[in-house]
C-alpha cells in the first residue's frame, strides 16, 4: 500500500458525526460477501496477511480461525461480536473492527466542518483505560478544561471500565447543542466535566510572525497530520520565509498525529537531505522515506512537544531531532511508533490494522517510550490552568514552554 494511505494517528476523535484515525484514508477493495461467517473469516484472512506480529501475540491464529468458523452466526451482530473477541487476542488496540455505522463515521473528509466535543482519545494497551491524548484546540472539550493525560472513567455516568474505544465514541456523540458528562481521573482526582457539543472547524496550521527575538521568529503551530496539513504548512513556512524571519519555533504539543505521508511531506520542508523515519513489517522489509533537496528554509528551528505529541508528531520531531536539524523543548512525547491501515470488509464494515513499525533516523524505537526532549521544560498544575484560562497566551512569553522555546532558538541564532 502506498504511504499516502497509512495511518500513524494515536487516536481517535470523538465527534458527533465523525470518528477519525486519519484523513484520506486509502480504502482497499472489499472481498465478495455473502454472510456473517465469510465476514468473520475474511477478517481473519486480512489479519493472517498483513498483521505486523508474525506470532500474533503468541497466539495459534490457525486455531482461532478454525474456532470462529466452527461457529454458527444467525446475524451480522453475532459476526461482529465474535470478530472484535477474535480481535481482542491480538491486545493491540490499535488493530479493530468497525460495524457499518462506525466505519461511516470513519470516512470524512477532514478539511470540512466535524460537530462534536473535540476529544482525541486512545486506550492504554494493559489495562485498557481510556486516555485523552490531548483536546483540539478551541473544542468544547478544550473550553471545558480536559487535559492530556486524562482517564475517562465515566461517560453519563456509565462506566467505561471494559469498553472499547468504538463503544465510548457512541455514547460521547450526539446532536449539535446537547451536553456530555464526562467523569475522568486526573493523578488520582477524580473530576466531572459537562460538555455541550458544537459544530468543529479545524485547520491544522496557524502561523506568525513574532518580535520574540532580534530579526523576529516564525511561530507555527500545528494540531494534526490532516489530509490538507501539508498544504498548509508550505503555505505558511513561504509566507514566513517571505517576512524574512531569522528562526522558526513549531508548536507540535497536543498534536496526535495522523497521515505517514503528511509527517514525510512537512519533514522535507525542513530537512535537505538525510532520513525521515524507517517502517518495517512483519518480514522485515524496511521502507525508507528520505529528504529530497527540497527545504523551504535551512534557519534554525525549535520544536515544542508534550505527552500529547504522538506518532506522526514524534515522526517529524524524531526525523529533525536525530538528524540535528532542531532542539526539542517541552516534556516527553506519547509513545506511539505503529502504522495502521484502514480497509473496507463485507458489506460497510471497516478494518484498521496495525501493519508495521516506525523507527527514527537513528533507529529507535519509541513506542511505549516516546522522545525526549533536548531541554525538559514541565508546566505545573497553576501554569496548566493559567493556559486554560486564557487561552491567548498559548505559545506567547506567557507560556513557560515557549518561552524556553525562544531563549532556545535566540542561542542559536
Amino acid at each position: 500500500m502506498a504511504n499516502r494511505g497509512l495511518v500513524v494517528g494515536a487516536t481517535v476523535f470523538m465527534l458527533s458525526a465523525a470518528t477519525i484515525v486519519g484523513a484520506g484514508i486509502h480504502m482497499k477493495g472489499q472481498a465478495f460477501f455473502d454472510g456473517p461467517k465469510e465476514l468473520v473469516d475474511e477478517v481473519w484472512q486480512v489479519i493472517d496477511k498483513s498483521y505486523v506480529d508474525a506470532t500474533f501475540n503468541q497466539v495459534d491464529w490457525q486455531a482461532t480461525r478454525d474456532e470462529y468458523l466452527a461457529r454458527s452466526y444467525d446475524s451480522d451482530d453475532q459476526a461482529y461480536e465474535a470478530i472484535r473477541e477474535m480481535l481482542d487476542q491480538l491486545e493491540d488496540p490499535y488493530t479493530r473492527f468497525m460495524d457499518p455505522d462506525e466505519f461511516r463515521s470513519m470516512q470524512i473528509d477532514t478539511s470540512g466542518e466535524l460537530t462534536g466535543v473535540g476529544i482525541q482519545l486512545s486506550q492504554d494497551e494493559e489495562t485498557n483505560e481510556l486516555i485523552v491524548v490531548s483536546p483540539i484546540e478551541d473544542t468544547p472539550a478544550f473550553d471545558a478544561g480536559i487535559q492530556s493525560q486524562d482517564r475517562i472513567t465515566a461517560i453519563d455516568s456509565t462506566s467505561t471500565a471494559g469498553m472499547e474505544i468504538d463503544a465510548a465514541v457512541n455514547l460521547i456523540r450526539g446532536p449539535i447543542g446537547t451536553s456530555v458528562m464526562l467523569t475522568v481521573d486526573r493523578n488520582g482526582e477524580q473530576l466531572e466535566f459537562e460538555i455541550v457539543r458544537a459544530r468543529i472547524e479545524i485547520h491544522p496550521v496557524r502561523y506568525e510572525v513574532r518580535e520574540d527575538v532580534p530579526g523576529q521568529l516564525g511561530y507555527v503551530r500545528l494540531t494534526q497530520f490532516s489530509a490538507i496539513a501539508a498544504q498548509e504548512m508550505r503555505d505558511a513556512v513561504e509566507a514566513l520565509e517571505e517576512e524574512n524571519v531569522a528562526g522558526y519555533i513549531l508548536d507540535l504539543r497536543a498534536n496526535p498525529g495522523g497521515l505517514l505521508h503528511a509527517s514525510v511531506e512537512i519533514a522535507r520542508m525542513f530537512l535537505d537531505d538525510g532520513t525521515i523515519v524507517s517502517t518495517v513489517n512483519r518480514q522485515g522489509v524496511s521502507d525508507i522515506e528520505r529528504a529530497n533537496g527540497r527545504a523551504l528554509t535551512d534557519r534554525p528551528i525549535v520544536v515544542l512537544v508534550d505527552g500529547g505529541s504522538a506518532s506522526a508528531s514524534e515522526i517529524l520531531s524524531g526525523a529533525l531531532q536525530d538528524n540535528d536539524r532542531a532542539i526539542l523543548v517541552g516534556t516527553q512525547t506519547f509513545g506511539k511508533g505503529l502504522v495502521q491501515s484502514v480497509r473496507g470488509v463485507g458489506q460497510g464494515s471497516g478494518l484498521a490494522v496495525t501493519i508495521a513499525k516506525y523507527f527514527t533516523p537513528d533507529n529507535r524505537d519509541i513506542n511505549k517510550e516516546g522522545i525526549p526532549p533536548d531541554i525538559v521544560v514541565e508546566l505545573t498544575e497553576e501554569q496548566r490552568e493559567a493556559l486554560r484560562d486564557d487561552r491567548t497566551a498559548i505559545g506567547t512569553l506567557q507560556d513557560p514552554q515557549y518561552a524556553r522555546a525562544v531563549e532556545a532558538l535566540q542561542e542559536q541564532l
